[in-house]
């Protein structure tokens, strides 16, 4: 076993065509197949898929695409970059996860949080001023049906389980679960209380900022009596053979990406200088490969990562394009940071404390 995890993440974005016009839904959804099955082929450890209910991704249900993905590949660990839990039922995804890895034999893993997007609230009936206690009372649920059966179980927000088995039993060890969060210690301090392993989403910013999150995390373990758990982070990232063909390829889609974004949420209009910015100091992790490497060794060393998952290809870059990324990420990025790691005797159980005054609890 690997003593890191590189993934790929995927929103399930409509790719441009070869005549500038956005794929169909089903075209991407197959495309999005035939993605993970090369990431398969060139040895990247994990595919995880988002879950949003928007007309520009096509992530919705997520475990459909996965289960389709097991069926055409043997190796790769197969996940979600995000189940946004506050609006699903716990039992459910325990039902559809445990059941994907079956047919995965084993590979099946999942990533939960309360997710940044809120389409689902009002989709599915939930009320966004309990945003905060959906979470924790699911998360809480799901652990425990993750951990032990049968369940007896009330709460407010699903029927109360009393002495329930769910099926397909997990053999022990089997569905790793992660706890997703953007930066709120709160967030930290929970995925620490329940033992689950921490996946930063880094979007913006340099990944440093981070640092102290990562320490509050191991006190955090430690007061709550666990041992040492893995910290993940995702961001975004296109790799190509050179660093101007990486920006020639990556910057349009990903400025017209954050311009939609900017528009809905009144956000910072997206620039060149930025997106330059942000490949130098920040978030992106796009260039060469030796560029991409580069970085996110680093980045790992700094932040005392076990796993590290780029959002590749952000917004709609084509499809041939897509698989370009996939294939050097896989073949060379991957393998370069792992040699990278290995001489600097890099040990992600070894932690440097930052100076922090954020508090535990």
């Amino acid at each position: 076993m690997n003593a890191f995890e590189f993934g790929l993440d995927s929103f399930v974005v409509p790719s441009l065509d070869q005549n500038g016009e956005e794929q169909r839904g089903d075209v991407t959804i197959r495309n999005t197949v035939e993605e993970a099955v090369l990431a398969d082929k060139v040895g990247i450890d994990s595919y995880n898929i988002a879950e949003h209910y928007r007309q520009d991704m096509m992530d919705s249900a997520g475990d459909v695409i996965l289960a389709a993905i097991a069926g055409r590949t043997t190796k790769i660990r197969l996940g979600t970059a995000v189940t946004v839990l506050s609006t699903q039922d716990p039992v459910r995804i325990y039902n559809q996860f445990a059941t994907l890895d079956a047919v995965s034999n084993g590979r099946a893993q999942l990533i939960v949080g309360r997710g940044s997007l809120t389409e689902s609230f009002g989709l599915f009936g939930f009320d966004l001023s309990e945003y905060e206690e959906l979470f924790e009372e699911k998360l809480e649920l799901l652990t425990r049906l993750l951990r032990h059966q049968p369940v007896t179980w009330s709460g407010k927000f699903r029927p109360a389980l009393k002495d329930q088995y769910l099926s397909p039993p997990l053999p022990e060890g089997h569905l790793p679960t992660w706890v997703g969060v953007g930066g709120s210690p709160q967030s930290v301090v929970r995925a620490a209380r329940y033992g689950l392993p921490l996946m930063l989403a880094v979007i913006g910013g340099n990944p440093l900022r981070f640092k102290p999150y990562v320490d509050l995390y191991h006190r955090a373990l430690d007061e709550f009596g666990f041992t040492t758990r893995p910290v993940g982070m995702h961001s975004h990232g296109y790799v190509a053979r050179t660093d101007d063909e990486a920006v020639e390829i990556q910057y349009p889609h990903w400025a017209h990406t954050w311009q939609r974004l900017s528009d809905e949420r009144g956000w910072t209009k997206p620039t060149l200088e930025k997106f330059q910015l942000e490949r130098r100091s920040g978030a992106l992790y796009v260039g060469s490969p030796e560029t991409v490497a580069n970085k996110m060794a680093s980045t790992i060393r700094q932040l005392g990562l076990s796993r590290f998952d780029l959002s590749y290809a952000t917004g709609r870059v084509p499809f041939e394009q897509r698989l370009s990324t996939i294939d050097l990420f896989g073949r060379e990025v991957i393998p370069r940071v792992r040699q990278i790691l290995e001489d600097s005797k890099y040990d992600p159980d070894v932690r440097v404390e930052a100076n922090s005054e954020v508090k535990v609890g």
